[in-house]
């Protein structure tokens, strides 16, 4: 889907707005992904692509009819969907590259604040932080909340830089996130950018969003077996930077 621009990011003027693209991986959100879509603020965003992650459901279709732009990645994988996206792009850069979850649990009415810090000038990479913001009671799983802190704890120790969330709803400089040539493909992908943003010397900031229970069960803290896999893949992560091995 392509509008003609964005118009409510900023108070700046018509002529000074950035160009914004929404990347949204998804696998399986046939009943959230039209919801989530649809409910984007209007004329804000030039492009909706919507990375349908090897579902095995209607989720692609579901997209289209709702006017993204749907593109196929067959690869597993939360990091694979979004070099899809990326990649998409690259005919024809954006700006600003804002990325969310498809399961309907962020608010796409906080687009517009996640964006601003860097439409007038403050910010060079935004995370929407669900911590610092209002969520739903049960919306983040126990075991989403310690992984969270954990996690947080060593950026700091690695990075010197506090973060509170490793929130998916997240914007950053189209150029910015070209030169970092992000690698991991799975559960660490938003670590990995946290921590080049802080190495490429970036602006890093976060602002507060809602956050809500997800539509359908989550593929990585909905279960046993996705909460383990996520966390070692995280910290495997985090391992290579603490001891220098990127």
């Amino acid at each position: 889907m392509r509008s003609n621009g964005p118009t409510a990011a900023s108070s700046k003027d018509q002529g000074d707005l950035p160009v914004i693209a929404l990347i949204i991986p998804a696998h399986n959100e046939e009943a959230s992904i039209g919801m989530v879509v649809s409910e984007l603020p209007p004329d804000l965003l030039r492009d909706v692509i919507v990375v349908d992650n090897g579902s095995t459901d209607a989720t692609g279709d579901v997209a289209r009819a709702t006017g993204a732009t749907v593109l196929r990645e067959p690869n597993p994988g939360y990091g694979w969907a979004c070099l899809k996206g990326i990649a998409y792009l690259s005919s024809d850069p954006p700006d600003i590259v804002v990325f969310m979850d498809g399961d309907r649990s962020d608010y796409p009415s906080d687009l517009p604040a996640v964006v601003r810090p860097i439409v007038d000038g403050e910010a060079d990479f935004v995370i929407g932080s669900r911590t610092i913001g209002r969520r739903e009671r049960g919306a983040l799983l126990p075991q989403a909340v310690v992984g969270n802190r954990l996690a947080c704890v060593v950026i700091r120790a690695v990075s010197g830089v506090r973060f509170t969330d490793l929130g998916p709803f997240r914007a950053i400089r189209y150029a910015d996130l070209i030169a970092m040539d992000l690698q991991e493909m799975r559960y660490g992908w938003t670590v990995e950018m946290q921590i080049k943003a802080v190495k490429a010397g970036l602006r890093c900031v976060e602002v507060p969003v809602s956050y809500r229970k997800r539509i359908g069960r989550s593929k990585v803290t909905g279960t046993v077996s996705g909460t383990i896999k996520a966390s070692a893949r995280i910290l495997w992560v985090l391992a290579r930077y603490a001891f220098g091995r990127v």
